[in-house]
């Protein structure tokens, strides 16, 4: 069995990440020499997913535009005889599709209602189709065989899970940044795979039920959309997706946690540091540019 389908939420202001994202998405920062949501988007593909739906916000069509075969842009490139330089970003001769829609608030609520609502705009595009679900401002680097995500997909299938979630462990104190989830068998807390008991959003250290945080992937069924529905807002006007699948998992629903191995890293431009870091360590594994960004960045560390 395949996954077909993605979602990808990138409805979210990047308040972190102002003035640089006053105009411009964090999702479409560059890392390196592509920006983030090419990384987010080519991970999936990698996993056999053929469809990816964006749930997008106003100000947001810059990311429609980065998956269009712009008749214009294959015209010229087509002229000045440099088609290849569209390559493997032709998304169409790859049998690709995207779709779009809005993250939308109810009348007379002026911000957006969170992950779960996000999730939620998806129902119809999803159908009862298993889908994946991995947020667009955050890259997983892994260079394992099979990937992080193609890894998740096959534990999934495999135990026939209602929810698959990503994790990956973290120091104490950024437990509570995060969703941490509870092994089902405290003896298995260090296994890749696991099932859970639990899952707690933002816990105290002392509330937390171990250190595995949730890592921006998710694997759904369908039945995610009816456990979102019976999720109240939360007191800041917000549907946590982590309470629907608290839910899922205290109806004695399968869900299961795939953990990050040591080799691979995520990278979650939620602030300027961390993207800077991002982009550093993209650019120094940049094929053509790496080793004189490398030198570079010796030379001045010498100043």
């Amino acid at each position: 069995m395949t996954i077909r389908k993605a979602v990808i939420p990138v409805s979210g202001f990047g308040t972190r990440l102002l003035p640089t994202t006053r105009a411009l998405p964090k999702e479409m920062l560059p890392v390196g020499r592509y920006p983030t949501i090419q990384y987010v988007v080519e991970e999936m593909i990698s996993a056999g997913v053929c469809e990816i739906l964006f749930v997008t916000s106003r100000n947001k069509t810059i990311i429609e535009d980065q998956f269009d075969n712009r008749t214009e842009l294959i015209s010229y490139l087509n002229q000045v005889k440099k088609l290849e330089l569209l390559g493997e970003f032709d998304y169409k001769a790859r049998g690709i599709s995207f779709f779009y829609t809005r993250q939308q608030s109810p009348p007379g609520v002026l911000k957006l209602q969170g992950t779960g609502d996000a999730i939620a705009a998806a129902e119809q595009f999803v159908g009862d189709e298993p889908f994946i679900v991995a947020y667009g401002d955050t890259i997983i680097d892994s260079g394992c065989i099979p990937n992080y995500i193609s890894r998740m997909v096959e534990s999934h299938v495999k135990h026939g899970s209602l929810c698959t979630i990503g994790v990956r462990k973290v120091p104490q104190e950024w437990i509570s940044r995060y969703g941490v989830v509870k092994p089902a068998n405290p003896a298995e807390s260090n296994s890749s795979d696991f099932r859970i008991s639990d899952i707690v959003e933002k816990p105290t250290l002392a509330e937390a039920p171990s250190n595995a945080a949730v890592n921006a992937r998710y694997i759904f069924g369908p039945e995610i959309f009816d456990a979102i529905r019976k999720v109240p807002l939360t007191p800041d006007g917000e549907i946590p997706i982590t309470t629907a699948i608290q839910d899922l998992i205290h109806g004695g629903n399968l869900v299961r946690a795939v953990q990050l191995a040591s080799a691979e890293k995520r990278y979650d431009l939620g602030n300027h540091e961390d993207y800077y870091r991002a982009f550093i360590d993209f650019a120094l594994k940049d094929p053509d540019y790496g080793e004189s960004i490398r030198s570079y960045l010796q030379a001045r560390l010498e100043e």
